[in-house]
């Protein structure tokens, strides 16, 4: 059946993109050991376009439909290496987005041009140890002294923050907030590298700077505004959230039913007992429902509608699920689940951080509860 969102280009993309992660999951292991993305991968991606679907091609983009980036960014997820998926999604539809809807021409020039080539690579620096949903409470302070700021303060939990080029950072000044480009080789910074329970082959670090000069044309978008532009860029991180869950989903449910199939208990598969079979009956029914909610919002984002309910509902639902799917999942293994040599537990330690990052699940709830209980409405600043 012809689907209402992806045609024949868009499956020809989606043939290139696994011709292209098949060939790198000779690696993922190594990359896992190493807790480390090679930058020749961030090449190679940017050579073959993956790194700029939804950018001019004057700046060496593609300018395609935004379904493009959905298959990308599923087939990624489906591969079963979330942290190399991790420091992609951050990289193009979070560090470079902001310096494409709001950056100076100088900027663009700068940063955009070269992370869509995949020579540099970005990273977003908004979270602080006591700054996380509640970005109003960041303290990481840029003063403005002649033609340059003078930054101090500290970030944590960024991912590719070893890695990074270069930072989106979010500061307070004396408009406000604002987001300044900050290099990631400029006197005055240290980093710290963190150790998580997940997505190991993404480097998160802490970020400390001190007395940073970085120029007042490093400046992205209007003076006091940042808090604003990173509020409105949530929507596009959280429905990339919500597609790389459902992408993951599709594997760890796929993977299950290979092992239950094959696994025998009391003279059978396991796969035909009932209460194994309606479970996952019931994981496949709740994952194409946030899948088909999540294909709509993505449909309304690329119409240029500001669905903040609906990007919201599905960075929750699809997130939470993800964890019911894979603890599930994982119990339905057995004893085998519990081992590393099942792509399952990598699955498992990698899901956990789903209902934390791009906004908590507690978080999601209270922006809905404000659209649907109170009746705010917000508006777009870009």
């Amino acid at each position: 059946m012809k689907s209402l969102y992806f045609n024949e280009d868009h499956e020809l993309f989606r043939q290139s993109v696994i011709e292209y992660i098949n060939k790198k999951k000779p690696f993922f292991d190594q990359w896992e050991e190493e807790r480390q993305v090679p930058k020749s991968v961030w090449k190679e991606m940017g050579d073959m376009g993956f790194l700029g679907l939804m950018y001019d091609e004057k700046y060496g983009g593609s300018k395609v439909d935004f379904f493009y980036s959905v298959i990308l960014m599923e087939e990624m997820a489906r591969a079963g290496n979330a942290g190399l998926l991790g420091g992609f999604s951050v990289h193009s539809y979070m560090a470079t987005n902001h310096i494409n809807n709001i950056g100076s021409e100088e900027l663009k020039q700068k940063y955009l041009v070269p992370s869509i080539a995949g020579d540099i690579l970005g990273a977003i620096a908004f979270t602080e140890p006591n700054a996380g949903s509640d970005v109003q409470g960041i303290t990481t302070f840029a003063k403005k002294e002649g033609d340059h700021y003078i930054i101090n303060g500290s970030k944590t939990y960024i991912t590719s923050g070893c890695s990074a080029d270069y930072f989106l950072t979010l500061c307070k000044t004396e408009a406000g907030f604002d987001i300044i480009v900050i290099d990631g080789d400029a006197p005055g910074i240290t980093r710290n590298k963190l150790n998580k329970i997940g997505l190991h082959s993404s480097d998160t670090a802490e970020i400390f700077f001190q007395d940073v000069k970085i120029p007042t044309s490093n400046l992205v978008g209007n003076e006091g505004m940042g808090f604003y532009y990173v509020m409105e860029s949530f929507q596009l991180e959280r429905l990339c959230c919500a597609i790389m869950a459902i992408g993951a989903m599709d594997t760890i449910i796929a993977e299950t039913l290979e092992f239950m199939k094959n696994r025998k208990a009391f003279g059978r598969p396991i796969a035909y007992f009932q209460v194994l079979r309606h479970r996952l009956a019931d994981y496949c029914t709740d994952l194409e429902c946030i899948r088909s909610l999540t294909y709509e919002t993505c449909w309304r984002f690329m119409n240029g509608e500001y669905a903040i309910k609906q990007a919201s509902m599905c960075k929750l639902k699809a997130t939470e699920l993800q964890n019911e799917v894979v603890a599930g999942c994982l119990q339905m293994h057995g004893g085998a689940g519990y081992m590393e040599d099942y792509p399952i537990a990598r699955y498992f330690r990698d899901a956990r951080v789903g209902t934390i990052y791009g906004g908590s699940s507690e978080i999601m709830r209270e922006i809905i509860a404000k659209v649907v209980v109170d009746d705010v409405q917000f508006g777009k600043v870009y």
